[in-house]
């Protein structure tokens, strides 16, 4: 069962790999914000099924505050731009 946690742990960093593309090349700032956003979240992810395959609760901590901290990114770079700042 521990190797399904190992190869959803790899599969989302590829995922997070791939958003790399879009944040590059996305023709608006929106494209570029949804995709690092969404590129947060998968490394999110593959950290917490990293965490599963290792066992390691210390793990989980670190994947709290990255979902939280990449919220509050999100949030202020949505004002930033909202307010014309960027």
């Amino acid at each position: 069962m521990t190797d399904v946690f190992l190869a959803a742990a790899i599969a989302e960093a590829a995922i997070a790999a791939l958003l790399v593309i879009r944040v590059a090349r996305g023709p608006t700032v929106g494209d570029r914000f949804v995709a690092v956003n969404a590129m947060s979240t998968q490394i999110t992810l593959a950290v917490f099924c990293f965490a599963a395959y290792e066992r390691e609760q210390d793990y989980l901590d670190l994947t709290l505050w990255m979902a939280a901290f990449s919220y509050l990114a999100t949030f202020v770079w949505a004002r930033l731009v909202e307010r014309e700042l960027l």
